[in-house]
């Protein structure tokens, strides 16, 4: 049997031990011959992009971030005739099944090439550990690790300047990581996409803690939390880097914290500096919990491919790791339970 691997969508730490674990008992343990398909769904587009994966091709990849096979947010139902050059391809390389790394868009793919007769396998990859069906997706512990440490390192720069601090943090449609790195880093305020912001409370908030003694405040924001300036304005807010739409429908998300600074600032009076951690949250070599749960998913998709089980993704679920239909994947987001966000708030102002 030939089965491709693909990652699509944002790099994420852990990726290239999935593409390893995959490789490596494909290889030896059923004899696959496994192709790597580069730059996620283009790869299946275009013709140069497709090649053969040896044991030393994946040798040594398993600390490294990002992914060997590079990436994109290339959506083949945007392209005209895209479902047609997959399956052509397909055909061409005599591709028998496919690894399908990735979020919610990438998934969402596989979901549909899926119906549409392709045999595929999902591997769930998004430091926003958004997918449905899975507790977590590899990449996230790495990310969360990154934005707790960069918050401990502003704490103190805040305390000796009595500041009010701001970290953005990533977070599209769920706040996984600003919620547990701002419990796991000592967060004044956390601000979600679950839940709606009042700026006028977060101002109270805030002239609360100082009130009591407390001359510095942390607040830490996903960039995808959405604002109003109190319980009676209208319209909520979603700060947007530029208003292009990409292949799957999404704006680019951003700069919030900077809008949020302005008006703590304007509410308050203290002195409010914005971080924002970007990309940084999402490179560099991934912890030792993302390369052990991404060589699991790895282990157990070309498990699934072997054993038939195509329409699935492998997910974690306690301890186990088990297949979840790709079409209950892409039904919804997975969002922070409300327990979560009340234990958050225990420790707000």
């Amino acid at each position: 049997m030939r089965v491709g691997i693909l990652t699509g969508g944002g790099d994420c730490p852990g990726t290239n031990a999935v593409i390893r674990a995959v490789a490596r008992k494909g290889i030896l343990n059923y004899k696959f011959e496994i192709l790597g398909i580069f730059e996620g769904w283009k790869g299946l587009l275009k013709d140069g992009l497709i090649r053969p994966l040896q044991l030393n091709d994946v040798s040594g990849i398993l600390p490294r971030g990002g992914t060997i096979l590079r990436t994109s947010r290339t959506n083949p139902f945007k392209i005209d005739n895209g479902v047609a050059l997959i399956k052509e391809n397909l055909k061409k390389y005599k591709i028998d099944a496919l690894v399908a790394i990735g979020g919610e868009d990438t998934l969402g793919v596989a979901a549909k090439l899926y119906q549409d007769g392709i045999r595929v396998v999902g591997v769930p990859k998004t430091i926003d550990n958004d997918v449905m069906g899975t507790d977590r997706t590899f990449g996230f512990d790495t990310a969360l690790n990154i934005a707790t440490e960069a918050i401990d390192r502003v704490h103190t720069t805040a305390e000796s300047h009595n500041r009010v601090m701001l970290v953005e943090v990533m977070g599209r449609h769920a706040g996984w990581i600003a919620i547990e790195s701002g419990i796991a880093g000592g967060a004044d305020v956390i601000l979600i996409p679950e839940k709606t912001t009042f700026v006028s409370e977060i101002c109270n908030l805030i002239k609360r803690r100082h009130n009591r003694g407390k001359d510095f405040s942390i607040v830490v924001v996903a960039e995808g939390a959405k604002m109003k300036m109190s319980p009676e304005s209208k319209d909520e807010e979603l700060v947007l880097q530029d208003k292009k739409l990409d292949s799957f429908g999404h704006v680019r998300l951003g700069g919030i914290a900077y809008k949020l600074a302005e008006l703590i600032e304007a509410g308050t009076g203290y002195e409010t500096r914005v971080v924002i951690l970007g990309h940084i949250q999402r490179g560099g070599s991934p912890t030792a919990f993302d390369r052990v749960l991404a060589t699991r998913f790895g282990v157990h998709a070309i498990d699934l491919i072997y054993q038939g089980q195509f329409g699935n993704m492998v997910a974690l679920q306690g301890t186990k790791i088990v297949p979840y239909p790709l079409s209950s994947v892409v039904s919804q987001i997975k969002t922070i339970d409300p327990e979560m966000i009340e234990t958050a708030e225990v420790f707000f102002g």
